[in-house]
Order: C-alpha cells, then structure tokens, then sequence
C-alpha cells in the first residue's frame, strides 16, 4: 500500500554502528510504496556546515538517500537542533527538499503539522535562549565564515556543555509545554501534529478548543530505531 514514513533524531555519526546499521537496514525497506521520506531533523550528531559534504561517512549517508530518490521516493529534510547548518548543498546531494520549521501538509486528507520541535520545549529558558542565538543570521554567517576544523571543536565542546546541563535539569523541563502545544495547534486549525526531539515516541490526544487533536512524538534512534508510517488507513510507529 502506498504509504509515508517519517523520522528524526538518528544522531548519526561514524562512531555510532548500531545505529548505522539500524539506518541501512531502513534505506533496504523503502520500496516503491514509499512515496516520500520526511527527515524532522537531526538527521547528524552535528553538522558544522555544507563543506563536511565529502566527509567519507557523510558522504555514505547522503548518497543512500540519494539512491533512494532516484527510484521514486520524494525526501523532505527539516533542520534540528543539532544539524541547523544544513543547506541548499547537502538538500542537492541527497536529492531532497528542504523545508521550514513548522510545515503543514495534507497527509491523506488529514491536515498534518510537522516539526522538529524543539520549539515547543519553552520551559527550558537555557535552551530556548541558545536556540535564539543559534538561528540568529549573524551568528550563523560569522560561525561558516571560521575553518572547518574549528567550527568542529565548538561544537563538541557545546555538546559536553548540553550533555553537563541536562544532568542537572529535571526530564519535565525539557519534555513540551502543554500550552505550547495547544497554541500551535489553534495555529494551524487544530491538524494532527507530528515531531521529534524530545526523545519521548508515544502517541497522545490533545483536547483544544473541544478539538480533538493527534500528537505523535518520534523516536530517537539511540534507544529505539523507529519510523512513523502513514497511509490512507492511519498512522502507526514501526520498528527497525
């Protein structure tokens, strides 16, 4: 049956190969059927730039996308907290199409909000004040402007920052806000909404404005290689 899949948070890296091997397995199971790929971000454990394209590894995931394209399947990237810098090059490569943060779609006639989102997390103010120096234009343009090599060292000295932090913060703090969510979803009309980032996959029903809305939360492949698939019938998570 012709269907959609969608993930995020697969943090891969060179270093990670249970991971890498959960990711081929899952390029082997698109087929035919699979009309489009949707990517929610964090795709990397980071990326420093579109000049790290010829990164061996990098270059081994990016051309299993590609091949994926070329037989039919349509690839929609969206950018995370980790692989902001992603750009028009990376999106050519892997012969995919970028899109913004939140976007709606028509997923077989039901009205469908994807997002990495990371947005909704508004408790963690540590977190949402770096999230808006890291999308600020200026810093990002002085950021690619430094050599490869030490954009690299500041961003791994930012993750062993993040990882010391997250230790001292309670897991509801950097789970989403209900209202958060109830305001994206009046927003957009109450559509079902699907997104990554909290490393919390389940399934939830939200009650807004006496609408009853659907609220799938991926999952992050650290813990669970798992995929959302969607067609005509509904959605449902599935294992890899």
């Amino acid at each position: 049956m012709p269907h959609i899949l969608f993930i995020s948070d697969l943090h891969l890296s060179a270093g990670h190969s249970r991971v890498i091997a959960a990711y081929e397995r899952f390029i082997k199971c698109i087929t035919k059927e699979t009309k489009a790929l949707y990517i929610l971000g964090d795709l990397f454990e980071f990326w420093a730039g579109d000049d790290d394209l010829h990164d061996p590894f990098h270059t081994q995931v990016i051309s299993a996308l590609n091949n994926i394209a070329q037989k039919g399947t349509r690839i929609y990237l969206m950018r995370g907290n980790r692989d902001l810098l992603m750009g028009a090059a990376l999106a050519e490569a892997a012969g995919a199409t970028l899109l913004d943060d939140p976007t709606l779609l028509d997923l077989y006639g039901t009205p469908t909000l994807i997002s990495h989102g990371d947005t909704l997390c508004i408790d963690d103010i540590e977190y949402q004040n770096f999230r808006v120096l890291a999308h600020d234009a200026k810093f990002q343009r002085d950021f690619l402007a430094q050599p490869l090599a030490a954009r690299k060292t500041y961003i791994e000295q930012l993750r062993m920052q993040s990882n010391t932090a997250k230790q001292n913060k309670d897991s509801a703090t950097m789970d989403v806000n209900d209202s958060a969510v109830a305001a994206l979803l009046r927003t957009h009309n109450y559509p079902r909404l699907i997104h990554g980032h909290t490393h919390r996959p389940n399934h939830h029903l939200h009650i807004v404005d006496g609408h009853t809305c659907d609220r799938w939360v991926l999952s992050d492949w650290d813990q669970k290689a798992s995929a959302l698939h969607c067609d005509a019938q509904g959605c449902r998570p599935i294992n890899f």
